[in-house]
């Protein structure tokens, strides 16, 4: 994407990618807390929008603040009050009073305050109302030091408030986003005006204005949706022309879909397939037998057969004498395809072999030796199969299972050992469809919703720690029956700090407990409660033979319970199994938690899955764990999951090169989603490289904003 010959304005434009030093009042101590908030450049402070606003038109009087309602007063602090009840423990008490009455604001673990607010200072304060010692009070309330009566009427009745840290105040920030709007006021807007009429949005520089200073609450919201429809735009754009860049140049393999292998594969099938994993299937042959590069994401619920569609579509690169790659995050689920589909394989006399990590260097040779010389057909494997020494004859085919496991980089490295290769990418994680639509926008979707098999099911329970002897209780009964568990742990070891746990947000510092460790917790119920079963421990940080040999005994049944940390979560298949313990389950988001539970009751034996937390009753973490043990429909759960946390947090792709979303929410922007990846398509189906001179402005955004979406895979 190239910007042509400019205007002066167009010049200007491009000046939203200065550093924040280049706007008025940035320097010293203000700069390092703008970019200690990472804000860089001007489009950072441009974008970084108020998470909420104080409205003045609805302050209320402090005498007329219901009890129990969310208020906004203001008024001129009385006293201020420092106090220690006990060590550690400080309490600033804030007297705010207007004509009607007085209000306490109450202040924990912040004795900074104190040092902030002063007698005489008018205050603005926002929260629910309590009522207690005679008086109206605030706990914790958001509050707002008005230098004057002056500055509540400057800010026209609404007050902006935008996220600080230490260097920079709320003011301050409000001075330095105003600036930067002044000095950007004329950029241009680089949506077509047809564009913006057609789908009834503000123009960019009213919308700046607006979202950080709206003149209502109703504009602020249309201000924010533009933004978002920016940024979901520009995404869109960047993906589907990143692909179109891969791909520039490739000849596409068009597969044999209807050959005797592929029909063979379907009969060596212990089943039939079902109405949505035939529609899948057909959806997959239709695109592997186009003459155009297969970029396909199949969705499906734990135990919905993603599997055997995919086998269908090895059939057909075996009648097109060609070679397919099948990677797995893990050498326990590669072994476990293996398994699975190799004896059908071998029935319908289709050659494979299996790459991990494990591999002995001898056997790897030959193995080696055997793909590159085309000799055979499949090979499933981890991320060995990206290493120098794995070469085919002829990919024709790249299947992916839990892609959201593999970096950007991983996919297109085993994609490029087979020029013109199809892809199909699996997740058991249900995606909601706005999610899949913005973050995989260059990708058609096929789904399956529905378990052709619903095993005998599982009940779900949540139980604070004290009650954990219940879970004890059904493993011992378990096991004396014949049958197995797991222990979830969220921790490796003890030496874990968990910060790698992003998942969901750290538990704050006032509540903070030592979470289970699965080595020491095995240690532990080895010792005491579980004394007399076999408990034996799995880890990701385990060698590739010692998880092999582990998950090798449990499926043997020589393992009584397995102690494990998430690398269970999925593809894991032991229908002995069934109950599940997981500790700390505050700290995984529901799509993992629902994989986990994906791991009991899949036989003819329903499961118990018993989750830990001492989360309270009516918190979020609680609230998300509730929904758990009220449905078992994965995609239901993955829309709350959307609800309550972000898009980046749902998938925990943000460690794997993914873009993370500032504006938008998915969970309420569905419209702008579909709009965004609508017209994203008609841009680019006569431009797919968005060349044309009414592009460039839209080609500038996309390259500035995601331009490392581009160097991440050498197109910039």
């Amino acid at each position: 994407m190239v910007v042509s010959e400019a205007s002066e304005r167009v010049l200007r434009t491009t000046r939203l990618a200065d550093g924040v030093a280049s706007l008025r009042y940035v320097s010293g101590r203000r700069l390092q807390a703008l970019e200690r908030l990472g804000l860089h450049r001007v489009r950072d402070v441009l974008l970084h929008l108020p998470h909420r606003y104080l409205d003045f038109s609805q302050v209320t009087k402090i005498g007329f603040a219901d009890v129990g309602s969310e208020s906004t007063v203001v008024g001129s602090v009385s006293k201020v009050v420092l106090k220690r009840p006990r060590p550690r423990m400080q309490i600033v008490e804030v007297t705010v009073v207007d004509d009607t009455g007085l209000i306490v604001a109450t202040f924990f673990r912040q004795p900074w305050i104190a040092d902030q607010v002063h007698e005489g200072d008018v205050m603005a304060l926002s929260g629910t109302v309590t009522f207690g010692y005679g008086f109206r009070q605030m706990k914790a309330p958001f509050y707002e030091v008005l230098s004057s009566s002056q500055e509540q009427t400057s800010y026209a009745r609404i007050l902006p408030v935008h996220s600080v840290g230490e260097g920079v105040s709320a003011s301050w920030m409000r001075r330095i986003v105003s600036a930067a709007i002044e000095d950007t006021a004329d950029v241009c807007d680089p949506l077509p005006s047809e564009l913006v009429a057609r789908r009834g949005l503000m123009s960019l520089g009213r919308a700046l204005w607006e979202v950080h200073f709206p003149s209502s609450l109703a504009d602020a919201e249309q201000a924010r949706r533009r933004l978002a429809y920016d940024e979901l735009l520009t995404l869109q754009l960047t993906m589907l022309v990143r692909n179109h860049m891969e791909l520039k140049g490739i000849v596409p393999f068009v597969h044999t879909t209807d050959g005797p292998c592929r029909r063979a594969l379907v009969d060596a099938l212990p089943f039939s397939l079902t109405r949505e994993q035939r529609d899948a299937a057909d959806e997959i042959l239709a695109d592997m037998g186009a003459p155009m590069v297969m970029n396909r994401l199949l969705l499906g619920d734990v135990g919905t057969g993603k599997t055997a569609v995919a086998l269908v579509a090895l059939g057909a690169v075996a009648d097109s004498r060609s070679q397919a790659a099948v990677m797995a995050p893990t050498s326990v689920l590669a072994r476990q395809y293996a398994q699975k589909l190799g004896p059908m394989l071998d029935k319908a006399g289709v050659s494979w072999v299996l790459v991990t990590g494990a591999t002995p260097p001898a056997e790897r040779v030959d193995v080696a030796r055997a793909i590159a010389s085309g000799e055979v057909t499949c090979v499933f494997g981890t991320t060995a199969l990206l290493s120098s020494d794995i070469s085919f004859a002829r990919l024709s085919l790249v299947v992916i299972d839990e892609q959201h496991r593999f970096g950007v980089n991983q996919r297109i490295a085993l994609r490029q050992k087979g020029a013109g290769a199809d892809l199909l990418t699996m997740s058991a994680t249900p995606i909601p469809r706005t999610l899949a639509l913005s973050l995989y926008g260059d990708i058609s979707c096929s789904r399956i919703r529905h378990r052709p098999r619903a095993g005998a099911g599982v009940a779900t329970t949540v139980i604070p720690p004290e009650n954990v002897d219940l879970a004890y209780g059904a493993i011992r009964d378990a096991v004396a029956r014949g049958r197995q568990a797991y222990v979830i742990c969220p921790l490796v070891d003890d030496k874990d700090d968990g910060s790698a746990l992003d998942d969901v947000p750290q538990r704050s510092q006032s509540n903070a407990t030592q979470l289970h460790s699965a080595v020491s917790t095995a240690q532990d119920l080895s010792r005491s409660v579980l004394r007399g079963l076999g408990v034996e421990v799995l880890t990701g940080r385990m060698s590739a033979e010692a998880k092999d040999e582990v998950m090798a005994r449990f499926g043997s049944g020589s393992v009584d319970v397995l102690v494990s940390t998430t690398v269970v979560e999925v593809g894991v298949d032991v229908p002995n199994a069934t109950v599940m313990l997981v500790f700390d389950a505050d700290r995984f988001g529901l799509a993992t938690l629902h994989q986990l539970r994906g791991r009991v009751g899949r036989g003819d034996h329903a499961g118990s899955v018993y989750l830990a937390c001492a989360a309270k009753r009516g918190s979020v973490a609680r609230e998300r764990l509730e929904a758990l043990e009220a449905t078992d429909d994965g995609f239901e759960l993955a829309e709350l999951d959307l609800r309550l946390r972000r898009e980046g947090e749902v998938l925990g792709y943000r460690q794997h090169g993914g873009v993370s979303l500032k504006v938008c929410d998915l969970a309420s922007d569905a419209d702008l989603v579909e709009a965004a990846h609508e017209d994203a398509r008609e841009a680019v189906k006569d431009d797919p490289e968005l060349r044309d001179p009414a592009h460039a402005l839209l080609a500038y955004e996309c390259q500035d904003r995601y331009g490392a979406y581009f160097e991440e895979v050498g197109l910039a």
